[in-house]
């Protein structure tokens, strides 16, 4: 099974795609998708089309996507929630189901604490995919997304459904 992991942004949309045989993990593809400055119905419109080009040459059966915090900015929030909801509407055009994760579940899934470091998640990325280099910061956090749902998420081994969590850990 093939899993895309979004990372969602609005300048930069991370995306990581991995395929999953039993319990081992193989890297495909990771990278960005920029989508520049100006006018915001033309950016939006970059991600739909990179997030759709992924999907289309990859192929993957599932998509785990990052949820979005509440940052002290709600414009910034904002922003960021048109840019993930324009990820998901390339996932669903696509026909493909798809889970939602926060920062916290991902991390603790892949580091193991769920508020570890950008550079710790980069690190354990490298290492649970065999990569030869730490991938960047938003491919690494897409990767994660997609670890963390073959780790047995919403779509996957089991339903977070009725699954209580605290501070991103499981109850």
């Amino acid at each position: 099974m093939k899993i895309l992991g979004i990372d969602p942004g609005l300048r930069i949309t991370g995306f990581g795609v991995i395929e999953q045989t039993g319990g081992k993990l193989r890297y495909v593809t990771s990278g960005c998708v920029k989508s520049g400055s100006g006018d915001l119905a033309a950016r939006l419109k970059s991600i739909l089309d990179g997030i759709s080009e992924i999907i289309a040459s990859n192929h993957p059966q599932e998509v785990a996507i990052e949820k979005v915090f509440v940052n002290v900015n709600p414009q910034s929030t904002l922003l960021l929630g048109q840019a993930r909801g324009t990820a998901i509407c390339a996932a669903v055009i696509a026909g493909l189901p798809v889970a939602e994760y926060t920062a916290l579940q991902v991390k603790q899934a892949v580091v193991g604490k769920g508020h570890a470091k950008k550079e710790q998640v980069q690190h354990m990325v490298r290492r649970l995919l065999a990569l030869p280099g730490n991938p960047g910061p938003d491919a690494a956090d897409a990767l994660a997304c997609a670890i963390c749902h073959a780790h047995g998420g919403q779509l996957g081994g089991f339903s977070t459904r009725g699954l209580s969590f605290r501070k991103g850990r499981l109850k």
